[in-house]
């Protein structure tokens, strides 16, 4: 995808999910450990500043989520202002120098990532409402590429995972997309919707999922693929 277009789905996705905000915000998300909608809705507003900082100071340093409102009713304008200031910051040449988790060191890694986290989360805060919908194909395909080509590397790097001993292939049946994880020639291949592989990927559901088609050796194919794979 092009910056531009991340910019673009970013406030979408910013915008989907502040507007999730109105709903109960001690719904429990699953997949998120204890957290509640309002917990989830600190972990995003949070991560935005964090990322204004990491642009326009230069750093990394810890964030602060306790910095929600304690009044549900004041959540969502909070989040809003939050999600203003990360577009507002990501405004510029993609190619502007910033502090970032991997290469680039540039705005337009935070473009990508942020409208990848933020697409990943906006699922996980539909689903506590019962009111998920599918994923745009393109970005969930991009969110797979995103995996193996930026987060998983980092998750090794940070010792939370091994570099897999043998290579899998994951192909989506929706865009004609494929991917290979691991050294040497895959040994197995997992098919599926990009969505389905995104959200195995991010662990929203399980790498057996009766959603995703096997062939090869599937033992090593989910070795391979047992991360994990992100944060």
């Amino acid at each position: 995808m092009d910056y531009a277009d991340y910019l673009v789905e970013l406030r979408r996705e910013l915008d989907e999910f502040g507007a999730l905000l109105d709903g109960d915000l001690t719904a429990p998300v699953e997949h998120c450990g204890d957290w509640t909608l309002a917990d989830l809705a600190a972990h995003m507003g949070a991560g935005n500043l964090w990322v204004v900082a990491a642009v326009r100071e230069g750093h990394g340093d810890s964030y602060d989520e306790n910095a929600v409102p304690e009044d549900p009713a004041a959540v969502r304008a909070w989040y809003d202002g939050t999600a203003d200031a990360l577009v507002e910051a990501l405004s510029v040449d993609p190619a502007t120098e910033a502090w970032t988790i991997a290469p680039p060191h540039t705005v337009g890694f935070w473009r990508r990532r942020r409208t990848q986290e933020t697409m990943v989360h906006r699922w996980d805060a539909a689903n506590a409402l019962g009111a998920a919908k599918p994923l745009d194909v393109e970005l969930a395909a991009d969110g797979v590429a995103e995996v193996f080509d930026t987060m998983a590397a980092r998750m090794i790097a940070r010792g939370a995972a091994t570099v897999p001993e043998q290579a899998v292939r994951l192909t989506a049946t929706d865009c004609a997309r494929s991917w290979t994880y691991g050294p040497g020639e895959p040994v197995a291949e997992v098919s599926g919707t990009a969505e389905d592989l995104l959200l195995v990927l991010w662990g929203r559901k399980p790498r057996e999922s009766d959603a995703l088609t096997w062939t090869g050796d599937r033992a090593a194919g989910l070795a391979a693929l047992a991360g994990p794979l992100v944060p």
